[in-house]
């Protein structure tokens, strides 16, 4: 059954005054959100067959594409955004599309589209057009591509009210995650997650420089040598494999 037929009958499943034709809905349901991201994501591994002809997840995309965001402060558009991305970067994959190859990337990021606020975009025109203007590098911590080497998915919405916290948290656990990071202090050489490199304007624009951006998320000699800049830096591959299971 196509999934656009679905997402219809998944609006008709909310209350009636928002199946009403044009009628925007003021904001996500974060607890739905919240309680689909405990039942399916554990330590980051996502099983995204849970979401899979599920209308409650299908009702989720149809809200990122109503959802009103004129009067949004930018804190307010961030938390929009961050799951926004989440949940569209799942449904594309649900959707059959991939990014572990370079053809899979250009269809998962730019040739596939949705719709968001009631604009027609793709996940890189989310990302580039949408978050990264809002200022906050944090997001590159937050937003999730369903590949093992992007940042963990959070196991909850992200909130107003907690916004700040949850975005210094998953910018501590992705800087300090070995998987994804290191830093040899006696060798005075960092091998970070090439997430640094692409986007490394960004942190740079917060921070001054890379190293100095990364040295308040660590503790004891590696903060102090990332705050001289004392590192050599080196990029680590990529893995763009799925990080779950459909």
């Amino acid at each position: 059954m196509p999934r656009a037929f679905l997402n219809m009958i998944a609006t008709c499943l909310l209350p009636l005054s928002l199946c009403v034709p044009g009628r925007a809905m003021a904001q996500l349901d974060l607890d739905s959100w919240d309680a689909l991201l405990k039942e399916a994501v554990h330590s980051g591994h996502v099983q995204y067959g849970q979401w899979a002809g599920n209308p409650r997840f299908d009702a989720l995309v149809q809200q990122v594409a109503n959802t009103d965001i004129g009067d949004m402060s930018n804190d307010a558009k961030l938390v929009f955004y961050i799951n926004a991305y989440n949940i569209l970067a799942a449904s594309g994959i649900l959707d059959g599309s991939s990014p572990d190859s370079l053809l899979g990337r250009y269809v998962y990021f730019k040739r596939d589209t949705y719709t968001v606020a009631g604009d027609r975009i793709s996940l890189y025109a989310l990302e580039h057009e949408r978050i990264r203007p809002l200022g906050e590098p944090r997001i590159h911590f937050a937003i999730v591509c369903a590949s093992k080497s992007c940042p963990v998915l959070q196991s909850r919405a992200y909130r107003l009210e907690s916004l700040e916290a949850q975005l210094d948290d998953a910018a501590r656990e992705f800087i300090n995650d070995v998987r994804r990071n290191r830093f040899d202090v006696d060798a005075r050489r960092a091998e970070l997650s090439s997430i640094f490199k692409w986007f490394e304007e960004d942190f740079i624009d917060a921070a001054g420089t890379l190293q100095a951006y990364l040295a308040p998320y660590v503790d004891g000699e590696t903060a102090a040598l990332l705050g001289d800049g004392a590192f050599s830096v080196q990029y680590l591959d990529y893995d763009w494999t799925l990080n779950g299971e459909l």
